[in-house]
């Protein structure tokens, strides 16, 4: 099985790695567009400011790149951000795999939400054996709007989505990597997509 995590200048890309080397998936960080095309699946996670990001990925043709894969795609975190439509962070216009706006938290709540919290309205085999309302590690100030394309939602002062699925595409705004048994759960789910 070969498995590629998406170079580009956005940070996480080590604790994805290692979290898929706890099980058994010895995956390779590229940017090189053959090795991205012919993986088995490809995991685009990311930490980092969405107009950078998409500067960064459309220089280095990335962004033609992922949207002609055809094999499971996991993105995560700024990651999702960048495969649906719009982000309000530096106004910046995405790949638009999903039809979603990104948005910034506005309220009297802590912004950015920071630490654990649930995910529910879970579908599709990326959930398969995660219980509802389960615990995911979130840090994130942006969320992306509920959708036909949802399939996990999270509730920090509005009700948003948390994870989003079309075609061979998935997406999660939380940490996998970083969320205890249910994140691994989640990772052996997309390689076994």
């Amino acid at each position: 099985m070969k498995v590629s995590i998406v170079k580009y200048n956005a940070g996480n890309v080590q604790s994805v790695l290692f979290a898929l080397e706890r099980i058994g998936i010895n995956a390779i960080v590229t940017d090189d567009k053959d090795l991205l095309t012919t993986s088995d699946k490809v995991i685009f996670p990311g930490v980092g400011e969405a107009s950078s990001a998409m500067k960064y990925l459309k220089e280095k043709n990335l962004d033609e790149v992922i949207l002609n894969l055809k094999q499971p795609v996991l993105g995560i975190c700024l990651g999702m951000q960048l495969m649906c439509q719009y982000s309000e962070e530096g106004n910046t216009n995405c790949l638009g795999i999903f039809d979603n706006k990104i948005k910034i938290f506005r309220g009297d709540f802590k912004v950015p939400q920071i630490g654990w919290n649930t995910i529910y309205d879970l579908k599709t085999n990326l959930y398969q054996g995660i219980k509802e309302n389960e615990y995911m590690y979130f840090v994130h100030s942006y969320y992306a709007e509920i959708s036909e394309h949802t399939i996990a939602k999270t509730n920090y002062g509005l009700e948003y989505s948390s994870s989003l699925q079309k075609n061979n595409f998935y997406a999660a705004q939380f940490h996998p990597e970083k969320s205890s048994d249910a994140g691994q759960q989640l990772l052996e789910n997309f390689i076994k997509l």
